[in-house]
């Protein structure tokens, strides 16, 4: 008889999960608009029409929704999981160095490796908003924007997507040293949205060969 196994510890905090809401959105308006004419063409088609609507549909459907639905970032007291189009990437804090904002959002292993963070994009309309809206506060002399100097007051200043990559950052500078924060990055391909993609552009290759 085996013993029983210990109770895995789980996270004191549940995930936050990050997203793109305008990407989601635009993401669903093209499933659509994509799936009534590629749907239509399947059954009203004629000749090669139906095959190439079905090839069509299975290449364009799966990088939408790994470009637009799919990103996704999620954080707790352990690790920072990054789903990007293509890949899922796990990071333990242990295993992070830095997060960086530029013209991408973008974080660091110790060993030097960097990957893009997609569901967090960076809004420079919104840094611009941010960068205005501080300014005429200052100039008008809103105490909020004259006396932010602590973290939380400068915080709220910042562009949204700025904002999200703060509260990482402190984030990560809290639990790099927990125990439970420990181990290496694993990146896992998304074989889910690869595989029909692949099988649509082959096939639509052949179709064209074939004339």
């Amino acid at each position: 008889m085996t013993d029983p196994q210990p109770p895995v510890a789980e996270p004191e905090y549940k995930d936050r999960t990050f997203r793109s809401s305008g990407g989601i959105a635009g993401g669903v308006l093209l499933l659509a608009l994509g799936g009534w004419l590629g749907i239509d063409a399947m059954f009203r088609g004629e000749g090669r029409t139906p095959w190439l609507a079905l090839a069509g549909l299975l290449l364009a459907v799966p990088l939408v929704v790994a470009f637009t639905v799919r990103p996704a970032v999620y954080a707790n007291d352990d690790r920072l999981r990054i789903r990007n189009p293509f890949r899922t990437i796990t990071l333990p804090w242990a295993s992070v160095s830095g997060l960086r904002s530029g013209y991408s959002n973008e974080v660091f292993t110790q060993s030097g490796t960097k990957y893009q963070i997609w569901a967090i994009p960076v809004s420079l309309r919104g840094r611009k908003k941010a960068s205005r809206r501080k300014s005429q506060g200052a100039a008008a002399g809103d105490p909020s924007v004259v006396n932010a100097r602590r973290p939380a007051e400068a915080h709220s200043l910042r562009a949204p997507g700025d904002q999200i990559m703060d509260d990482l950052r402190e984030l990560s500078e809290q639990r790099v040293g927990a125990e439970s924060a420990q181990g290496e990055p694993s990146v896992r391909w998304g074989y889910e949205v690869i595989a029909p993609a692949v099988v649509g552009a082959v096939l639509l290759a052949v179709l064209f060969a074939i004339g």
